[in-house]
């Protein structure tokens, strides 16, 4: 059988298992979560086999040790994995939920209904532990979703699913509630593009250059999930101390991940004084500094930023940095530059941080906090599917909620129209 029926096939399956999915009781549904929550620290050897294979292999091809990282199923990773099931199993079921109510002057009552979205397409790179996190959501949401991971990630991911769609099947779920292409075919994805009758909306959760390939392939609608250019603001009145940790937690912490500190902007009128010593405890973590003039005036060895550097999504240990001659500067600079993903401001100016909050049109804004708290989990949603930087119809860590939409629903009493 040749790719393109394949795909059909999945996406075949995925149509008549959303309908089913679209009317489970939530007991079941909330069962099947933490059954496959059991089942994945239960089988954790067997996932870390298939996982080794892909980690060796990216190894091999000389991926960076960041890329590496995230596709490695720690102990930890996996727990995680188990963690964020049971949480999306606690949270409440919006399918169904009804958010308002009016009456019009003729009597009629209107309301809106959260539904599913039907089938979700979703398209990431890397990440095994996606896998399991968007099978989790998409379920509880009510929807079938048809996962096509990395190639890098490829035995990981089925070997995921498998021990997934074996628990979901047990509690009567249809086989085609959740579904990985077991390709690594760029056709494969071409093909899944195609199939707007089938599959509702495409979810890319990836690089640059993934984005633009589904967002120029796909005749489905799409929602992106682009790069993640996140910056820290240090303003003037930061507390210097507070502001260190925040910007050393926020690139160092973990470098490879999108919500990860990609630059750093401090205000002119502290930089003297914060500057060296934050360079100093970059240094000691192997983060490599590249900054603007001014900052290469106050730190002499710092490598000179070029303009692509200000707009780069590093994923490493590489960190570019400018100094800022005030707060509008600083939201200029990432309104220019940024990626609508995640920015913070480290300030005890009340008036600065509202305007920061307001001002900059990021899906993820914080004041003296890290940009590691942009996630799902973290956030309170149990888990996230990715993190949308597109307004429509979703906007940040999307979690059960965002990947329902709501129908109209009217009581009558024998109405008619004139």
């Amino acid at each position: 059988m040749s790719w393109k029926n394949e795909i059909l096939k999945v996406a075949q399956k995925a149509r008549q298992a959303c309908h089913v999915l679209a009317n489970l009781p939530t007991a079941t549904k909330n069962a099947a979560l933490e059954g496959m929550a059991e089942a994945l620290m239960q089988s954790s050897s067997k996932l870390k086999k298939a996982n080794a294979v892909d980690v060796s292999a990216a190894r091999k091809a000389g991926l960076p040790a960041a890329m590496i990282d995230r596709l490695t199923l720690s102990d930890s990773v996996l727990q995680s994995m188990a963690r964020s099931l049971k949480e999306v199993a606690l949270l409440p079921d919006p399918v169904g939920e009804v958010s308002k109510m009016w009456q019009r002057p003729n009597g009629l009552w209107v309301g809106k209904m959260r539904i599913p979205l039907g089938v979700i397409g979703f398209i990431y790179e890397s990440r095994p532990n996606v896998t399991s996190d968007a099978a989790g959501l998409c379920l509880k949401a009510g929807n079938a979703v048809i996962l096509r991971g990395g190639s890098e990630a490829i035995n990981s991911n089925l070997a995921i699913a498998e021990i997934l769609q074996g628990v979901s099947q047990r509690h009567g779920i249809p086989g085609g509630a959740i579904q990985v292409i077991p390709t690594t075919s760029r056709q494969a994805v071409e093909e899944m593009l195609k199939l707007e009758e089938y599959i509702d909306v495409i979810i890319p959760r990836g690089g640059e250059e993934l984005i633009r390939f589904v967002v120029s392939h796909s005749q489905i609608p799409v929602i992106k999930h682009y790069k993640g250019v996140c910056h820290v603001f240090v303003d003037a009145s930061a507390d210097l101390e507070m502001a260190q940790t925040i910007s050393y937690n926020a690139k160092v912490q973990r470098p490879g991940v999108c919500n990860a500190m990609e630059t750093l902007l401090v205000h002119r009128k502290i930089a003297w004084h914060f500057l060296p010593p934050m360079a100093a405890k970059f240094r000691a973590a192997g983060v490599e500094l590249r900054g603007c003039p001014e900052t290469r005036r106050i730190l002499k060895s710092v490598k000179a930023a070029k303009e692509a550097d200000w707009s780069a999504e590093y994923l490493d240990l590489i960190l570019a940095v400018r100094v800022m001659a005030g707060l509008d500067e600083a939201m200029a600079h990432i309104i220019r530059y940024g990626s609508s993903h995640t920015d913070s401001i480290v300030t005890q100016d009340y008036t600065n941080a509202q305007r920061f909050l307001r001002e900059v049109p990021s899906s993820t804004v914080l004041v003296n906090a890290s940009t590691r708290f942009s996630d799902g989990f973290e956030l309170g949603l149990g888990a996230e599917i990715g993190i949308s930087t597109t307004k429509l119809h979703a906007f940040g860590p999307m979690g059960v909620e965002d990947l329902t939409t709501s129908k109209f629903i009217v009581y009558g009493s024998g109405q008619i129209r004139t």
